[in-house]
């Protein structure tokens, strides 16, 4: 029958269904008493149970009876038959395995038994969570515990073995303590490997570091290369050692750790001593790629931002690097030390504007190790300057127009002029002379006002730098003579300022600084500069007389127009070395032997009177002594005038001036408020002068400069409205008591004997005096 139930019920006849069935009831109260044993033997009961499922299923599976009874019920079902059949076996679990008779009985089907056995497993894996995480916090506790504490005995026990013979075993103690002390910079428990020592007194600290960087090394090359090199400037790989292979891991540790001092020390003299030690071992850094890109990285950060000391040793461990590995590391790094100049020129001033200066002058040197890469970065950038010029010549937005006039782009302007004439003669560099030029002379000619003439003056130096040091051609004076025509110097100053303006630290100047006289004096003073500066590098050149021939011209045309003589003085003497010049020039060439189109002759007739000296060329090396010690005291900050103690007027305000003359009249006018509303509402001479030079400034900068005029200038047009409130009042105080003191002077003559009546009477007869005064004025 066991056969037959295995087919399917369409099969089964009558008779064959009411047997299978009948069998399977017995069968099924077998298999009960079956799974009680064994639950009591649980080795066979998992084999009988599999033994018995495969012959009952078959029969359960073909009745179509009620849905069964969950297993907790049936199991508890089966307990209390087994009670009854065998009460021993009964007694004897409950003595001896009370927990198989003691169980949540509550009925619950499949579903629910699924539903139930969930929340076992989530619970199992957090708790394994918090076992794995109570290990590691143990693993840390012990760690901790079995750190070793370095003292200075240590320190000085390893100093004089290391002296004695350094080991590779010794360099591994001392490492891991060197390693010990940097964590403590940043407060790291070790990181991922943790050294065994630990460091927490500073003495220690000072005196491990002070051991590592000044010795350690030095005992370390004495081990790795026992003989002194034959040649001593010539570089030598520690990795060329023997011992390399046994000092190789303790070596990249240890120059891992110094790059991580270096990041965290922030006093100049310490972070100046680490590196020195890091330029002294930069071998071992081009040892280890990734090591050294770091110390590049970090050195990139000194070398823009820090100290001055620190930054000349930053350059030098970056140099020194570039040196030996010009290949592999120049290209990225002047990429990034170009963008990290052009970050710190943003802004200038008087302290920042040498570290500016510095970092050109080393970065120049930088792109002066190899030509060929230096033409691929320099045609990339001039391009990129060109770009934003040839965007702001087209559009001519103010976004567009500020992206030009920056510090930014003007020290990148001037820095090229002098990366291309360190590096002349080059035939690599030469063809970016015209193009850089050409945005020179651009950048100039974007917005060409009187308030943008401290940044032309920066144009016009960079051209004259690459015009002298390249021997080449710029026209650049005749930027320098347009001021002269442009600036009426004769015009009297708008207002008076006891402070000199600084152009070298200064793009552009605001309408209250062109209406002052410390404008035009410092612009006498530049152009003077300039002119000398440009025509010194041309003093020897063969066809002086004919290039100086316009600037003379200009210049006498100057002298016969200005009437002031704190102008005229300079130029006039300028005017007198450039003919004393040119002459000189047109007398040597006359006894010349060669003729122009012989360029070799030229040449070295140029180059001996170059050598020879000419009058400019002395006049200017006396005169450049004596102007370089001024740009000093204007760079550090020191003015001009700031030693001269000028008295100080102070003027009375309107209000006490009136207190103080009702105190002095009190007895004269008992109606006071009525004579000062009276004499309030009569023209002044002064004030009136004072609202013209206010309306003719306003018209003046509304005509020059248009729409040029952006929110900066606003706030000056603000200061200019201030000020001259401020001297309209000043102009009314004196206004006033100029009317008022002959006033006071004729009554008190008239009050000598008189009534009280009549000193009433005078004082309605007042009004006549003053305004017969007032009108004699405006006559």
């Amino acid at each position: 029958m066991a056969g037959g139930g295995g087919r399917n019920l369409a099969e089964l006849s009558l008779d064959e269904f009411l047997a299978a069935g009948s069998e399977s009831e017995p069968d099924g109260a077998w298999e009960e008493e079956e799974e009680v044993e064994a639950e009591a033997r649980p080795g066979k009961g998992a084999a009988a149970e599999r033994r018995l499922n495969g012959k009952a299923r078959p029969a359960v599976e073909a009745r179509p009876a009620p849905r069964k009874k969950g297993k907790a019920s049936e199991h508890k079902d089966q307990l209390s038959r087994l009670k009854d059949r065998d009460p021993e076996f009964y007694k004897f679990l409950e003595e001896n395995d009370r927990a198989l008779l003691d169980f949540d009985a509550s009925d619950s089907s499949d579903e629910e038994e699924e539903r139930v056995h969930v929340p076992p497993d989530k619970l199992e894996v957090a708790s394994d969570e918090e076992d794995e995480d109570d290990e590691q916090q143990a693993k840390v506790k012990q760690k901790r515990a079995s750190f070793i504490p370095v003292s200075l005995k240590m320190v000085e026990e390893w100093k004089r073995a290391a002296e004695r013979n350094l080991t590779p075993k010794l360099f591994h103690t001392i490492t891991q303590a060197f390693k010990a002390a940097v964590a403590t910079t940043k407060g790291d428990d070790g990181g991922a490997d943790p050294s065994k020592f630990q460091v927490t007194d500073a003495a220690v600290f000072n005196a491990l570091v002070s051991f590592c960087i000044r010795d350690l090394f030095h005992y370390l090359q004495k081990l790795l290369f026992p003989k002194p090199p034959k040649n001593k400037h010539k570089l030598i790989l520690p990795s060329t050692s023997p011992l390399w292979s046994k000092l190789r891991l303790d070596v990249k540790v240890y120059l891992g750790c110094s790059i991580q001092l270096l990041s965290c020390l922030t006093e100049a003299s310490v972070g100046a001593a680490v590196l020195q030690h890091v330029n002294s071992i930069v071998p071992y850094f081009l040892s280890f790629p990734k090591q050294c890109r770091a110390l590049l990285k970090q050195a990139i950060n000194l070398w823009s931002t820090g100290e001055e000391t620190v930054r000349v040793l930053a350059f030098l461990v970056l140099n020194k690097i570039c040196r030996y590995k010009k290949e592999l590391y120049l290209s990225p790094l002047l990429k990034q030390m170009y963008i990290a100049f052009v970050k710190n020129s943003r802004f200038t001033s008087p302290n920042v504007l040498p570290m500016i200066n510095f970092m050109q002058r080393t970065l120049t040197e930088m792109y002066a190790l190899d030509t060929r890469t230096s033409y691929q970065h320099a045609f990339i950038y001039i391009r990129q300057l060109a770009i934003h010029l040839r965007s702001a010549m087209t559009i001519r937005k103010k976004e567009n127009f500020q992206s030009v006039y920056n510090w930014q782009y003007i020290h990148c302007l001037y820095f090229w002029c002098r990366v291309l004439s360190t590096i002349y003669p080059s035939e690599v560099m030469e063809p970016l002379i015209y193009p850089l030029t050409q945005v020179i002379i651009g950048c100039i000619k974007l917005v060409p006002t009187s308030r943008f003439y401290p940044l032309r003056m920066h144009c016009i130096r960079a051209l004259t730098l690459l015009s002298e040091n390249t021997r080449t051609f710029i026209p650049v004076l005749p930027f320098i003579l347009e001021v002269f025509q442009q600036v009426d110097f004769n015009k009297k100053p708008g207002r008076i300022s006891a402070k000199p303006i600084n152009f070298a630290v200064i793009l552009k100047l605001s309408n209250a600084n062109l209406q002052e006289k410390v404008y035009r004096d410092g612009l006498i003073d530049q152009l003077y500069d300039l002119m000398l500066e440009y025509l010194h590098c041309q003093a020897y050149s063969i066809g002086f007389p004919e290039l100086v021939l316009p600037t003379i011209i200009q210049l006498k045309s100057f002298l016969k127009e200005c009437k002031i003589a704190n102008y005229c003085k300079p130029i006039r003497q300028l005017l007198e070395k450039l003919q004393e010049n040119s002459a000189y020039i047109s007398n040597r060439r006359q006894k010349a032997a060669f003729g122009v189109a012989s360029r070799e002759a030229v040449e070295q007739w140029e180059k001996q009177v170059k050598e020879e000296g000419t009058p400019l060329t002395k006049y200017y090396s006396q005169w450049k002594k004596l102007r370089e010690k001024e740009i000093q005291l204007e760079i550090s900050g020191k003015e001009r005038l700031e030693d001269l103690n000028f008295p100080e007027i102070k003027r009375k305000k309107q209000n006490e001036s009136k207190e103080e003359d009702k105190k002095e009249f009190k007895d004269l006018f008992e109606l006071d408020s009525d004579s000062d509303e009276e004499n309030a509402g009569f023209p002044i001479k002064g004030k009136g002068k004072a609202k013209q030079a206010s309306d003719d400034s306003s018209e003046a900068s509304s005509k020059e400069y248009g729409e040029d005029d952006d929110e900066e200038e606003g706030r000056y047009e603000i200061e200019e409205d201030e000020e001259g409130l401020e001297d309209d009042s000043d102009s009314d105080e004196e206004g006033r008591e100029g009317a008022r003191v002959p006033q006071g002077s004729q009554q008190r003559s008239r009050t000598g004997g008189m009534s009280r009546a009549d000193l009433e009477l005078l004082a309605q007869g007042d009004e006549d005096v003053v305004e017969d005064l007032a009108f004699s004025d405006d006559d």
